[in-house]
């Protein structure tokens, strides 16, 4: 297991293009009693503004669990494909602005596909405070 604190500028190569092909996470939020709650999700990385984003409806309980601890709400967010895994570890802070859900939607269009169009999105920001990886991911070949 491997650890990188970003630097965003010095994410290794095969760590960003893991993170910008198509896999589902999982995200965890941690329930007021400190238990997890893990969903799927879509998690798009976005180096230019240094963060992650997750689009949902503000009725989630991922949604509600980020607003009730307000900008110090811990998540983790993974992706496996075989050998090959990643989690970012950080925090996370619910926006319902326009721009940052738009921006949101962009980075996940840019991933996945474009979503549906909702009028009640938010995104949940993620303040990605190290990445976790296993050695399958550097291995060539």
């Amino acid at each position: 297991m491997t650890t990188f604190a970003p630097g965003w500028d010095d994410l290794p190569a095969p760590l960003l293009d893991f993170w910008t092909e198509r896999h589902l996470c999982t995200l965890t939020t941690l329930r007021a009693d400190g238990r997890p709650h893990v969903v799927p999700v879509g998690v798009a990385l976005d180096p230019e503004q240094e963060c992650a984003w997750v689009i949902t409806n503000p009725g989630s309980v991922k949604a509600r669990h980020v607003l009730r601890d307000a900008g110090t709400a811990e998540v983790a967010a993974c992706q496996v494909d075989g050998a090959r895994w990643s989690t970012l570890e950080g925090t996370a802070e619910l926006r319902s602005d326009a721009a940052s859900v738009a921006r949101a939607v962009e980075r996940y269009a840019s991933r996945y596909r474009q979503p549906r169009e909702n009028p009640e999105r938010v995104a949940l920001r993620l303040t990605v405070r190290r990445f976790v990886f296993g050695p399958g991911l550097l291995r060539v070949g």
